[in-house]
């Protein structure tokens, strides 16, 4: 999900080898302790606007400061497609513990978790969610804490939300010197016992585009980032991209030259989230926010450069590179191949989630039958073929939309 500092490939496969058994080999309930931890805390949460939510079904992740080799950066705040009816989203937050600020990964689940107390808001305001509900299989928003156009969405309703908190701030972290003193309830250790689903494939890729954009860095944007929430996932260049309005606080530039640490693996010195997804292993000995295969000339490298394997599975495939905008003389031309792009792209994401939700119900299907390894690998080289051929088409489909936009 972040950026990993170029080690030994040999040492590097090892490592990353011994990270997803223990990955693996850990509950359900703690999937959300794996993370990178630093000695400094985050910035204060930017002050922003939430852009109207897209279509139903959708629900809100509120956008926070994550951890990368240039220091902290902006993720910002977007809807997200639920991964199945009933579920909700538990926020990653930082915590302090061990003389450590250590990352808490956001998960899917069918109640909210603990989230440290962080008032993100727009219904995260530090306990549980008051942004909407679920009812017999459709999603119902709650209109005063969340931007829905009735218009295009029809399951609204307006509940107040009564914020007991006298201490109203802006503070981004759990715990130590300055961050928000606040335990699990009853109910949240409940909800961390529930069956939990990890940050779908638009998440990730979300975080990833976060982490290979400079603006967004804090040394960069001095806690005020230009793109602090987005309508989806990855669409940093839609017209309804929302700047921050304000600084959560002043910036103190000491936040971004906090030391990281990898737990459990010292000498990597590096976070933990550097370690690439399962199966994109190929691609460790190179940063992540490496171009695309397929997409060189518009990313301004040489054509000779070797193209890097494509991911064995959907879940692991990076966002495309977008194209430069069209540029033929013509505005009205211009503004239709834009669309069109755009329209492109949100079709190339749909079957992104698709293939991944078929392929990880296969994966689950296998779990259990307790499948042998000779069906487990026939099932691995289906879902690399199917990763390839989806992949190859939707370069295939930029090749020629870049083709149709050069001036004529």
């Amino acid at each position: 999900m972040m950026p990993i500092r170029r080690i030994p490939s040999l040492l590097f496969g090892s490592l990353f080898f011994a990270l997803v058994v223990m990955v693996m080999l850990l509950p359900a309930a703690s999937f959300a302790q794996i993370g990178v931890s630093i000695t400094i805390g985050p910035p204060a949460l930017p002050v922003y606007e939430q852009p109207p939510c897209p279509a139903e079904g959708y629900i809100w992740m509120p956008g926070y400061w994550a951890y990368g080799e240039y220091g902290y950066y902006w993720v910002p705040g977007t809807w997200v497609l639920a991964p199945q009816p009933g579920f909700l989203w538990t926020p990653g937050y930082w915590g302090w513990g061990g003389g450590v600020f250590l990352f808490h990964e956001g998960y899917w689940g069918p109640h909210v978790g603990f989230y440290g107390g962080i008032a993100y808001g727009f219904g995260y305001f530090g306990e549980g969610y008051e942004g909407g509900r679920w009812d017999n299989g459709r999603f119902f928003y709650n209109q005063s804490v969340n931007n829905v156009n009735v218009t295009n969405i029809h399951n609204v309703y307006n509940t107040t939300v009564i914020n007991n908190n006298t201490t109203v701030n802006r503070v981004s972290y759990n715990g130590g010197e300055g961050g928000i003193n606040v335990r699990p309830r009853p109910e949240d250790e409940s909800a961390a016992r529930e069956r939990h689903i990890p940050p779908v494939a638009e998440q990730n890729r979300h975080v990833e585009a976060a982490r290979a954009n400079p603006e967004l860095r804090a040394s960069a944007n001095q806690g005020r980032p230009p793109i602090a929430a987005t309508p989806k996932p990855g669409a940093f260049r839609d017209r309804a991209v929302v700047p921050a309005k304000e600084a959560g606080a002043p910036y103190n530039p000491a936040a971004n030259r906090g030391q990281a640490e990898q737990r459990g693996n010292p000498q990597a010195g590096r976070p933990e989230n550097n370690v690439p997804r399962p199966g994109n292993n190929e691609q460790a000995g190179r940063p992540n926010n490496v171009p695309r295969p397929g997409n060189n000339e518009q990313a301004g490298r040489p054509n000779n450069v070797p193209r890097p394997p494509v991911p064995a599975h959907a879940k692991d495939i990076q966002p495309h590179e977008r194209l430069a905008p069209a540029n033929t003389g013509n505005p009205k031309r211009d503004q239709k191949y834009q669309a069109q792009q755009e329209k492109l792209y949100q079709r190339q994401e749909q079957d992104h989630q698709k293939l991944q939700q078929k392929q990880e119900q296969e994966h689950q299907r296998l779990a259990q039958r307790n499948a042998d390894e000779v069906r487990k690998q026939q099932v691995e080289q289906k879902h690399q073929q199917q990763t390839q051929q989806m992949e190859q088409r939707h370069e295939n489909q930029m090749q020629k939309m870049q083709n149709k936009q050069r001036p004529r």
